[in-house]
């Protein structure tokens, strides 16, 4: 798939989505820098989260209590949610370092909202993964679609995918263990193999909620194209997301290790040129292990393979040596030469 102007699949570095959420709790200026400070630490993709309120939850919301907050869901997204002229500015702010603006729509009204300001494409986050209305909704207006599958499993969330489907859009799957943070009891890396083998053809990543980028790392040798992680500008902020969050230092180490990791996984097994002159000393040359006569019938026990490695017959060819006959006399330790055998 395509987002803006990068690329996305197995054949392309991972993208790296660092998710500011509502981490800035409410303040542009605090969201402002956090973007700065992603850009410079070499972050191609900053996500937020649009919380229109009224559309989003009813009432019902003010009474629950997240696990890792001490206030209502409501109240939480009350204090978090930027107004929309300040979620504009932060857009354009990120777009003019370079960085693709991506959000979380939360309701049809955060949907229409992020339509209307030209976003290149939507998040879905786990909790709305089975919310078939906003999927379609969302799916209508023709863009590239993230889809986080937290709290699923391949069947339930097979109803979400025929929609993204049916629809034309380019999506993809994240891989995803909605308790913050995750435990690795509880993370599954397998469940990024599950959905390669499920829905082939879509690329497939992992939003992380694991503290460190073990996790996220791991991922990236299971093929792994999108890693997304809660991010903040310094963990000492008070949040209910902070915990699981990666600092900017952290988010370069995510960035480069990961395309260090793509490079390798798919690499194919070969002797590289690199190892070459490694290889010249390191392996081993068929030798003569005693002094031998000329005429000599060679038996296993008169020869071994021993370093350097430039001798003409190497230590794979060994058993072809045995049972030749020696046209000349030989010392021990003599590298043995083609020509000497008949």
């Amino acid at each position: 798939m395509k987002l803006g102007h990068r690329e996305i699949g197995p054949d392309h570095p991972p993208l790296v989505i660092a998710e500011i959420g509502i981490n800035h709790g409410g303040s542009l200026d605090v969201a402002k820098e956090m973007v700065r400070l992603a850009a410079a630490s070499g972050c191609e993709c900053v996500k937020h989260q649009t919380h229109i309120l009224e559309d989003e939850m009813t009432d019902e919301a003010k009474q629950i209590f997240p696990p890792n907050a001490d206030v209502s869901i409501w109240e939480v997204m009350a204090r978090c949610a930027l107004s929309r002229e300040d979620e504009i500015a932060l857009k354009d702010y990120t777009e003019s370092l370079g960085m693709i603006y991506l959000s979380t729509p939360f309701s049809r009204a955060a949907a229409e909202f992020l339509e209307e300001i030209g976003v290149v494409g939507y998040k879905i986050g786990s909790g709305e993964a089975d919310n078939l209305p906003l999927i379609r909704h969302i799916a209508r207006k023709g863009k590239p679609v993230i889809l986080s599958t937290g709290m699923q499993t391949i069947d339930t969330i097979r109803a979400s995918v025929e929609i993204l489907q049916a629809s034309g859009v380019e999506f993809a799957l994240l891989e995803c263990t909605n308790l913050y943070p995750s435990p690795p009891e509880i993370v599954s890396l397998k469940g990024v193999t599950e959905l390669q083998n499920a829905f082939p053809g879509v690329p497939v990543g992992f939003s992380d909620h694991s503290i460190g980028p073990e996790m996220a790392l791991a991922s990236v040798a299971l093929g792994a194209c999108i890693l997304e992680r809660h991010y903040t500008d310094t963990r000492y902020r008070i949040g209910p997301d902070i915990i699981n969050s990666m600092d900017p230092a952290e988010l370069r180490f995510l960035i480069d290790r990961s395309r260090e990791i793509w490079i390798a996984a798919n690499n194919p097994k070969q002797r590289t040129e690199a190892e070459e002159p490694v290889y010249r000393f390191a392996r081993a040359s068929v030798v003569a292990d005693a002094d031998l006569p000329e005429g000599h019938v060679i038996t296993e026990a008169d020869i071994w393979a021993r370093r350097p490695g430039s001798g003409e017959i190497a230590g794979y060819d060994f058993d072809k040596v045995v049972g030749k006959r020696l046209t000349r006399a030989v010392t021990r330790n003599t590298q043995l030469k083609w020509e000497d055998l008949a």
